[in-house]
């Protein structure tokens, strides 16, 4: 496959330039911050940044490959596109964008339920590949739903959220009016205004909304109307005793997101998950933790070959994933690089952005003097 990519924005920090240029405010924001302070939001950077590899220049070398397996297929890149709620208020019909990109370019997409597309749709543009997160329902009768929805679409992993047991406290978007209940002010209405490509694309593609949860909403929600039910709907905190139900009814691989200590890997795998991601909501849920390089280290040398652990927050760059794998990951999300592509250049954005990492990465395989993906922690400065 060619790895075209537009050389104007040979960096995710040039589309994330890009995207801002092209969003509302209110909407780049969302995509953008943290919570609180945004301190683990920059920790997930500079902590993954201090992380070194060594080259073995003379050793002879047969090629570098970006190619690895993970729950026995094999993907083109050890990376794959996050689960992101509210993709189409960012950049409209961006979910789409992305699942075609990833089919394209052989990666995993994951849709999640409080995202802008369905997962049919999501399910169609992928052949069936395309892996779903979910929220966990206040009602076992939604989340039964929504769980025999995502295997009658033939996805083949199902991923649980444990980090949302509470909302963030996100000041940009409580002053944006995006809190639950969200509020459309005239500041809104005049950013929308100042930004006619999103303005015009979003009447193409029609007003963003929770497509996942059409069929159990009333209709005719009022922007309060749709926060009571989006409170009343969703409990995020997960224990065994709503584990364990879902454990039993997929039949799938079945994956914890959210994961960042050692007595909840331990607890995954009691349970039977078949895998984790070490992650911290991209730093928009406890500004006080960890970032997530630091926890992964430990879980994955105690714990990688008990249960698959991959890892997202934080990434940007090709490097940063030869970072995390280095580190012990077996793969790697990102959500925030992604959702900047679809901002930054549109229909193009996905295409773009997966075909730059893959061109850093295999870069950075080829000066590291690294054969496969897997060999990667060989390569780690242990401090």
């Amino acid at each position: 496959m060619s790895l075209n990519y537009n050389p104007k924005y040979p960096s995710i920090v040039d589309l994330r330039e890009k995207a801002k240029q092209r969003m509302p405010p209110f909407a780049f924001e969302y995509l953008d911050g943290g919570c609180n302070e945004d301190v683990n939001l920059h920790r997930n950077r500079s902590d993954l940044q201090e992380v070194k590899l060594k080259p073995n220049y003379l050793k002879k070398h047969q090629g570098s490959s970006i190619k690895t397996k993970l729950f026995g297929i094999e993907y083109d890149a050890p990376f794959g596109i996050a689960p992101v709620g509210l993709q189409g208020l960012m950049w409209p019909n961006s979910p789409e964008i992305l699942a075609k990109a990833a089919f394209k370019h052989n990666i995993p997409f994951i849709l999640s339920t409080v995202t802008t597309t369905n997962i049919e749709r999501a399910s169609e543009l992928t052949e069936g590949k395309a892996w779903f997160q979910l929220y966990h329902p206040a009602k076992d009768e939604l989340r039964d739903a929504l769980i025999q929805r995502a295997a009658a679409a033939q996805c083949p992993v199902l991923v649980i959220l444990c980090d949302v047991p509470t909302f963030g406290f996100r000041p940009r978007d409580i002053r944006n009016g995006l809190a639950m209940p969200p509020k459309m002010s005239i500041k809104n209405i005049l950013q929308i205004m100042g930004k006619p490509t999103w303005a015009m694309q979003t009447l193409k593609y029609g007003q963003p909304n929770f497509e996942n949860l059409k069929p159990y909403m009333p209709k005719n929600l009022d922007l309060k109307q749709l926060g009571k039910f989006m409170d009343e709907t969703f409990s995020g905190r997960l224990n065994e005793e709503k584990i364990k139900p879902i454990r039993d009814m997929w039949k799938g691989k079945l994956v914890l997101k959210g994961v960042a200590s050692e007595a909840d890997t331990e607890e995954a795998i009691r349970l039977g998950l078949d895998g984790i991601i070490v992650s911290n909501h991209g730093g928009r849920q406890l500004d006080a933790g960890e970032s997530t390089i630091k926890p992964l280290k430990t879980i994955a040398e105690k714990y990688g070959n008990q249960i698959e652990v991959m890892m997202d927050s934080g990434l940007r760059s090709g490097p940063d994933v030869a970072r995390a794998i280095a580190t012990g990951a077996k793969f790697t999300f990102m959500g925030r690089s992604f959702m900047y592509g679809a901002g930054a250049l549109g229909n193009k954005g996905g295409d773009h952005t997966i075909a730059l990492l893959k061109v850093q990465l295999q870069q950075i395989m080829e000066q590291l003097n690294c054969e496969n993906v897997e060999d990667l922690p060989n390569f780690l400065i242990k401090s």
